[in-house]
Order: structure tokens, then C-alpha cells, then sequence
């Protein structure tokens, strides 16, 4: 979801077939709501009814007249059941159907909001970009807030006609869809169109397969080709958002999609972690998966805490958000001669270098702890004019900020950050010379103008830099892990850039009405994963045979872990990063083509692992769509999911020494010895056996065993830790990252 961090999160779910909610005769529309039911479609109970939809209406209150009408969606393919509008009573009295496994109300989800595909190491007519056809051939679904179809980017030109399994519909007039954009579906009751009212799903959609387009630019700024990642792909649009993204619509999106015939589902949205077997996106994604469907979501915008992420299952690639080395420099220059650099898109030349008055807003009205986020209702008594005016990041959006500081009469802006997002900078559209600046920084200026009688500043602007040696960098707002419904799976999975993205845009920032070439510059997990979602496409396109564990494993083992300055990736304190906010590290869409060794897992895997975190028969077989008894299946530790990490706890109810087993399959040449390398978390004993993998043919699985010990006793305070194993042969290094946690 593109995004300013601090702006807007919003998180969005798939649905089916979209039907008109009536209340009946019986029951006040106004109590109500839209519940999400789930039933045992392994009883065989609707056989006696005349299709599904009779017999989800067979769990109505016998009352209810209209009970097709009070059905939402009917779902089929994310799992058995439907949306239903429901009082509080009808929803409990459905309790006692046969049948019938819960009913809870919705939830609201939030969307997560060029330079880029070079940073990753993509270039035109050359390279893995070309090896893979830049996507030829495979469909990216994704749900959003819909597409301007008309914008450049979405252009079909080179473009072939849809792959014959392809399903969809458009639901545009025939024009608006092309080679290029194949489906356009809408799942939201409030619009009556795939059109995208808002920017954020043309942003993301161009960012996963914008064809290519000269001369983008914001501003004059970031000016350059713009492209998607695989701006060869089709994409497929599912429209389940506005300012908020409906559960139900989510659901019946993402069944529809796995119908459509998608390879890839790019979700920028998401919510609260629940259980499993209660999250939407997972039950969804399991659906997906087990048709070869990868889904790429954002790992959320609620960092830089702890226990933060969205769209944990280890079946889904839950992307966080670093920075690229491009940076739109605008510099506040203090009447003491210091100065800061910051960022900002909106860079007038005829802005003097001239100082001005300096003011922390702060400081106007100690009474209202509001005015120093210079918020509208703030500032609107307050006369500015002439004046450059300090405000705090936060509240209101920083765009907002500035329009209620130019209403005030201010000149210019300065906006600095809370210490939680450190060094961070955004380079946004503003209405008035700006510049964006970080904590420490912002602390230097506030202690500058109480230390005058007179403090004066001006902003310089010096336009677009490309050469930031620390880039990646983990962008501040990016969720964190560890995962709290599977805290020994890592979270997130990978990083890819999701900080001042510039991408397609559905009107013009800048009021230009000379072009429909229209861009904007936005930052979030929402952008970092139509990243991922492209990169994925670039793979399945390279290695059709592959699934998707494959997909995300070659991703995994392969992402570079450190910065162009070749020092370890650094978070927003620019100090190093833990694995809980990197997962495995930045994509390296090149490496990840050839990554020598995979680890793999067929969709029936997960189930001993669904049964070790105790989740019930039916909770499991709500996931799995099928009746699954826990008692006769062989319970795994998280640890144990061959999975291409390692997240290991040591809390006093483990054991000191813990042992696990892992799979590779041989993707790379057919005779080969993998000799490991261990660097362990400090504090803990890692025993890899055997120490040497010797292949002999392509696809071959072998197996080996890793033993983690405690080391060392802990005195009650929790220690995070980590290191790694990679299988080194040649010109491969398969590498593992391994988490522990100390309690």
C-alpha cells in the first residue's frame, strides 16, 4: 500500500462473488454487521442441497425470508463459507448447525504505503533481466485500491495476448484492459468500478509491472525510465480497497483470483497478527499456495517496535522496507552557518537562499500539545507569515503540515523526526519549500533557536544524488518481528526498497495537464512488496517448475547482507540491523536466479507443523480445507518446517541442546560438494552433520542436521543473537540466518 509511514496503514482482504446486501423484513438494518462464517466442508452435508450457496443459506435464521440477500459472498476456493450481514443473536444461534465452525465480525484492514529495479541490480538488455524475460508470460493479481488504466505504465505495446489459462474478467468498458492489464474486478460496495480513486494500487501495480516509460519524473526530481520489476508481466487488478480494505472483500478477491488463474498475488495490506487459522490473508494464501500460487504482502508499517508484523505464515513472503542509494536532497542551513541534510521532492528554483525568521512551532502556544505537529486546527489562528517553521513528524501527514504552515503565512518548512524513526528521511510532494530532517539533527536546530534572540535558516536545494553508501537501510516505520503467531519462524522474510518509490500515479502532484505520464514518490511496506511480488514473477518465469517455497527459499538464501559500503545493513539508528527487522536480508533478484540449493516444502508439510502449535483438529482443518486428526500425525517444533531460516528459543521449558533437521534439492549443477560454514550466535553451539553435501544429479534432495546448544546461563534478561550456516560450493553460498533468543 503506498504509503507515508506515519500517515496511512491500511490493510486489505479478497472476496468473491459480489452480491447486494439487503436486511430482511425482521431485523433492523442498523444492527447489522458482516460476519465472516466458517463451515466443515469436509461432512458432506451440502450434498443434499441444490448448490453451495443453498447451503450456506441453510445456516440463516429460519426467520429470515431473504436469506440469499443477506449473503455478501459466497467463497469456494480460500475456504469453505461465506459473508453474511448479521445481528449479534443470529450470528450465536448459528452455533448449533451442523457443520458450522465460527462466525466473527469482519475486520477493517489498512493499506501498507524508479531508481529501483537499477539498485537491485536490473538493467535493460542485459543480465537476469533479459534472462528472464522480464516477466513474459506469467500474472501478478493484486488487490488494491484498483488502477488508472490509461497511465503510460500500463501500456501493452510488446506485450503478448493473455496465457490460455488465463480466466478473468474486465469489469472496465473493453478499451480500459489490454495485453498489459488482462482483468480488473472490484470487490468493494462502495465503488462500482475497478478505477482508482485514490493512487495507491497504481502505484503498486506499476511497481510489480509498469512497463517502461521515459522521462518519469516528480517535480524534475528522480528523473529517469521508469519500470516495473517485470514489466513484462500481466497484471491482473482485484479493487478491495478505498480507505480501508473489508475482510469479506479480501476473501472473496483472493477466490475469485485463485480461479482467474494468477501465479503471483501482491497484497499491500494487512492487520493485527491473529492465529492462523482466524487471518484472513493466511487461510487465502494457504488456498493459494497449494495451486502454485505465490503470495507476496507487506510485513506492515508499525515499526520500529517488536512483535509488529503483519502476514506471518511461513507460507506467504512477508516483505519489510529498506532505502535506496537515491536521495532528493534539500539542506537546512542555519544563521550559525550549520547545516542538515534532509529531503523533499518538491524543490522550487525560485526559492532565495535568503535566511529567514525561524520559529519551532512548538513554542507558539504551550497550551495545545498539538501545535508542534503543526496540525490544521493548530495553526489556524496563527500568523507565520515570512516565517521558516520547525514541526514535529507525527499526527498529521507531513503534505498536511505544510498546506496548514503555508495557510499560516509560513515561507518554508522544516519537519524533523521523533527519535523512534532516527535517521529516517521522506522525500514528499510538498505545497512549500520543505525539507525533511532526522532526530539528532532536528535536536542541533531546536537548540539553535533557543540559544538566539534572532534564529534565521533558509533551505538550499540540490535536487536528486545518487550514491548513498549506506543504502539499504531498514526503513524506521518497517514492522518487526518476531512473528507473534509463530515466533520460531523468522519474520519478515526479506527486504526490498520501499522508502521514496517513485512509481505511476493517477493525476499529476504537480497540476501538469500536458501529460497523462503522471508519477509520485511513496513510501511503505506497500511499496517494498510489489518489489518482491515482480521479483517473484522474474523467477517463475526463469523456473516455471518451481513452487512457491522454492521461489521464496532461492529469494532468501541468496539476499546480500550488507550495504554498498560493504559494512553489515544498518537500521534507521544507523547502527546494525537484527535479523528480526532484515529477515534474510535485501533481495538480490540476480543471485536469487541460480541460488545452487533450495529448501522446499510440498503444502501437505505444514500439517505436522500446524499440529505442533497445538492448534486443534478443526483449526487445523480450516487452514488445510480438509479433515486432518493431530493425534496420528507426526507434531514438529517450528524449528523443524524446513524453512530457509532459523528462529531458535532457549526460555527454560527447552532443552539446552535442540536438534533439527533440514532439506535441500540441488537447482544447480548436477555434480557438486557444498562444504558448510558456520558463524553462531554467541552463546551458542552450532553442530552441523554431515559438514559436506555431495550431489550427483539436478533435483537431488539431500538432508542434513543442525544441533544448537546453550553455551553460557542467563541471569533473567532476555539476549537476541544471531549468526548463520551457508553451504558454500563455487560460485554458490546458500546462506541460512539463525535467531536466538535467550530467555
Amino acid at each position: 500500500m503506498g504509503l507515508k509511514p506515519f500517515l496511512i496503514t491500511l490493510i486489505c482482504i479478497l472476496n468473491l462473488h459480489l452480491l447486494q446486501t439487503f436486511a430482511d423484513d425482521t431485523t433492523n438494518s442498523s444492527t447489522l454487521e458482516t460476519y465472516i462464517i466458517h463451515v466443515d466442508g469436509n461432512l458432506g452435508l451440502f450434498d443434499r442441497f441444490e448448490d453451495l450457496e443453498s447451503w450456506y443459506t441453510s445456516f440463516l435464521p429460519a426467520s429470515n425470508s431473504n436469506g440469499r440477500r443477506r449473503i455478501v459472498y459466497s467463497y469456494r476456493n480460500v475456504f469453505k463459507g461465506f459473508a453474511a450481514r448479521l445481528s449479534p443473536d443470529e450470528a450465536k444461534a448459528m452455533e448449533s448447525n451442523p457443520g458450522f465452525i465460527s462466525a466473527e465480525p469482519e475486520r477493517k484492514l489498512d493499506l501498507h504505503t524508479t531508481h529501483s529495479p537499477n539498485f537491485l541490480g536490473l538493467n535493460q538488455n542485459m543480465g537476469f533481466w533479459q534472462d528472464s524475460n522480464y516477466g513474459k508470460g506469467v500474472i501478478i493479481g493484486l488487490l488494491d485500491t484498483g488502477v488508472f488504466p490509461s497511465h503510460p505504465s500500463f501500456s501493452d505495446e510488446g506485450m503478448p495476448p493473455p496465457p490460455a489459462k488465463w480466466k478473468g474478467k474486465c469489469e472496465f468498458n473493453q478499451t480500459a484492459c489490454n495485453n498489459k492489464i488482462i482483468g480488473a474486478r472490484y470487490f468493494n460496495s462502495f465503488h462500482n468500478s475497478p478505477l482508482d480513486d485514490g493512487g495507491h494500487g497504481t502505484h503498486t501495480a506499476s511497481t510489480a509491472a509498469g512497463s517502461f516509460v521515459k522521462g518519469a519524473n516528480v517535480f524534475g526530481n528522480a528523473n529517469g525510465t521508469a519500470s516495473g520489476i517485470a514489466p513484462l508481466a500481466h497484471v491482473a487488478i482485484y479493487k478491495v480497497c478505498s480507505f480501508f480494505c473489508l475482510e469479506s472483500d479480501i476473501l472473496a478477491a483472493m477466490d475469485v483470483a485463485i480461479e482467474d488463474g494468477v501465479d503471483i498475488l501482491s497484497l499491500s495490506l494487512g492487520g493485527r497478527p491473529f492465529d492462523f487459522y482466524r487471518d484472513s490473508i493466511a487461510l487465502g494464501a494457504f488456498s493459494a499456495m497449494e495451486k502454485g500460487i505465490l503470495v507476496s504482502c507487506s510485513a506492515g508499517n508499525r515499526g520500529p517496535f517488536n512483535f509488529s508484523t503483519s502476514n506471518e505464515a511461513p507460507w506467504i513472503l512477508t516483505v519489510g522496507a529498506s532505502t535506496t542509494d537515491r536521495k532528493i536532497r534539500a539542506t537546512a542551513l542555519l544563521g550559525n552557518n550549520e547545516s542538515f541534510d534532509g529531503e523533499s521532492t518538491f524543490q522550487p528554483s525560485t526559492f532565495p537562499p535568503t535566511l529567514l525568521p525561524l520559529v519551532y512551532a512548538g513554542s507558539l502556544n504551550t497550551s495545545d500539545p498539538s501545535i508542534q505537529y503543526c496540525t490544521p486546527a493548530s495553526l489556524n489562528k496563527i500568523n507565520l507569515r515570512g516565517m521558516i517553521v520547525v514541526c514535529e513528524f507525527g499526527q498529521v501527514a507531513g503534505v498536511s503540515k505544510g498546506v496548514a504552515v503555508k495557510s499560516a503565512g509560513g515561507a518554508a518548512m522544516i519537519m524533523v523526526n521523533p527519535r523512534l524513526y532516527a535517521n529516517m528521511t521522506l522525500s514528499d510532494s510538498h505545497v512549500l519549500p520543505a525539507t525533511h530532517i532526522g532526530y539528532a539533527d532536528g535536536l542541533k536546530i531546536k537548540t539553535y533557536i533557543n540559544s538566539t534572540t534572532a534564529p534565521m535558516a533558509t533551505i538550499l536545494f540540490k535536487g536528486t544524488i545518487i550514491g548513498d553508501d549506506r543504502a539499504p537501510v531498514v526503513a524506521g516505520f518497517s514492522s518487526r518481528g518476531p512473528s507473534n503467531a509463530s515466533p520460531g519462524i523468522i519474520k519478515p522474510d526479506i527486504l526490498g526498497p520501499g522508502v521514496n518509490i517513485l512509481a505511476a500515479w493517477p493525476v499529476s502532484v504537480e497540476n501538469n495537464t500536458a501529460t497523462n505520464a503522471t508519477f509520485n514518490i511513496g513510501s511503505g511496506t506497500s511499496m517494498s512488496c510489489p518489489h518482491l511480488s515482480g521479483v517473484a514473477a522474474l523467477l517463475k518465469s526463469a523456473h516455471p517448475d518451481w513452487s512457491p517455497a522454492a521461489i521464496k527459499s532461492a529469494i532468501m538464501t541468496t539476499a546480500d547482507v550488507v550495504n554498498l559500503a560493504k559494512n553489515p545493513i544498518e537500521d534507521e539508528r544507523f547502527v546494525p540491523a537484527v535479523l528480526f527487522a532484515t529477515g534474510s536480508g535485501q533481495v538480490n533478484p540476480s543471485r536469487a536466479n541460480n541460488p545452487g540449493l533450495v529448501y522446499d516444502l510440498k503444502p501437505e508439510d505444514y500439517i505436522p507443523y500446524l499440529c505442533g502449535l497445538n492448534y486443534t483438529n478443526r483449526q487445523v482443518g480450516s487452514i488445510l480445507q480438509r479433515r486432518v486428526d493431530c493425534s496420528v500425525v507426526s507434531k514438529i517444533a517450528e524449528a523443524q518446517l524446513n524453512y530457509p531460516s532459523f528462529a531458535i528459543f532457549f526460555d527454560g521449558l527447552q532443552p539446552i541442546s535442540q536438534t533439527y533437521t533440514r532439506s535441500v534439492t540441488n537447482v544447480g549443477e548436477p555434480i557438486s560438494s557444498y562444504v558448510v560454514e558456520i558463524v553462531p550466535p554467541r552463546g551458542i553451539g552450532v553442530l552441523v552433520e554431515p559438514s559436506k553435501l555431495d550431489f550427483t544429479e539436478v533435483n537431488q534432495i539431500l538432508q542434513y542436521q543442525v544441533t544448537f546448544t546453550k553455551l553460557e546461563s542467563t541471569t533473567g534478561t532476555i539476549i537476541y543473537t544471531q549468526g548463520y550456516l551457508k553451504w558454500n560450493y563455487g560460485k554458490y553460498s546458500v546462506r541460512t540466518p539463525i535467531a536466538a533468543v535467550q530467555l
